[in-house]
């Protein structure tokens, strides 16, 4: 059976691992003024687009994710005949409609690939699997690469689809904003009122960095830590115990707001790496999507995996 993967372009993996596993995008467009820019996964085009125009003015973009019919037809006109069975895995609905405009387009991807299967030589019936990874960023991107790994290890549908579930309310996604001016403002932009400007303008001046935790839908400070560098390295370190302690998936994905080498640089990260290679957990590594960077600013780093329940600073 042929197995598809598709995700938003808001999930965080490395370019090469996308196309080498042949992983289709839901592109999102982010416009910023009177520029436009439609998010691919390409890391090249991301951070020369967060160069001219992110830094200043992203906190007033406009994201625009597909809609129920570019999803509807990019199924219909290529997905039903390339592939028997589709799962699209999507960023948490608490924060974007992507997955339900994915819902409610396979009504009508089921309703309506018969005739166009046909009309290839094909008429095997055709399966559709939206799931809300009920994560974002690199927190995303634990489903697709389990998902990949399953099916290039010969699973059946069934079996991929209960895993996937599972891990979907298993999933930790941890990020640490550099700009907490640039989140409240962006959360304004949005409608979203749970960052106040007095909380940003201390936590500013006093240097303080949240903690955020991506988990079942759920987004919120899990901890305050003072100075950015001192965040990164606790989060680091915390991913590394939990690595030794043990995953639920050989997977950690990492992202972040600008080149990597910032990233590697930052205290901690060669500890993490490290406890990744002792227990024979692959990292991925990518830019954060342009999707992700307007909404949360230049220079955040996120640290996904799958894991037991847990709390922050805890093994």
């Amino acid at each position: 059976m042929r197995i598809g993967l598709v995700v938003d372009s808001a999930c965080d993996l490395p370019k090469d691992f996308i196309e080498r596993h042949n992983i289709e995008i839901l592109p999102i467009t982010v416009r910023i003024d009177d520029a436009a820019q439609v998010d691919y996964r390409d890391q090249a085009a991301t951070l020369a687009y967060l160069d001219a125009h992110i830094a200043e003015r992203g906190a007033n973009a406009e994201t625009v994710p597909f809609t129920v019919e570019q999803i509807r037809d990019l199924f219909l006109q290529k997905l039903v005949i390339d592939y028997d069975y589709v799962f699209c895995m999507t960023i948490t609905r608490t924060r974007s409609p992507i997955f339900d405009n994915a819902q409610k387009a396979s009504f009508a991807i089921l309703n309506g690939y018969r005739a166009i299967r046909a009309a290839a030589g094909n008429n095997t019936p055709f399966a559709l699997r939206v799931i809300d990874s009920q994560n974002l960023f690199s927190g995303q991107a634990i489903l697709p690469v389990e998902a990949a790994r399953l099916r290039d290890a010969g699973e059946e549908p069934g079996r991929i689809r209960t895993r996937l579930e599972e891990l979907a309310s298993n999933t930790y996604g941890y990020l640490i904003p550099r700009d907490l001016y640039y989140i409240r403002n962006r959360a304004r932009t949005k409608g979203d009122r749970s960052v106040s400007l007095f909380s940003a303008a201390l936590g500013t001046a006093l240097d303080i960095k949240p903690v955020l935790r991506g988990y079942r839908g759920d987004t919120g400070p899990v901890a305050k830590i003072k100075g950015f560098e001192a965040a990164a390295q606790q989060l680091f370190e915390f991913a590394a115990r939990r690595v030794a302690d043990g995953l639920l998936t050989p997977t950690v994905a990492l992202c972040y707001g600008g080149e990597l080498d910032e990233m590697r640089a930052l205290p901690g990260y060669a500890a993490l790496r490290d406890a990744c290679a002792t227990h024979n957990i692959e990292v991925f590594e990518s830019v954060m999507s342009l999707t992700g960077m307007v909404n949360v600013g230049k220079g955040a780093v996120v640290v996904g995996f799958a894991a037991e329940p847990h709390e922050f600073g805890k093994s």
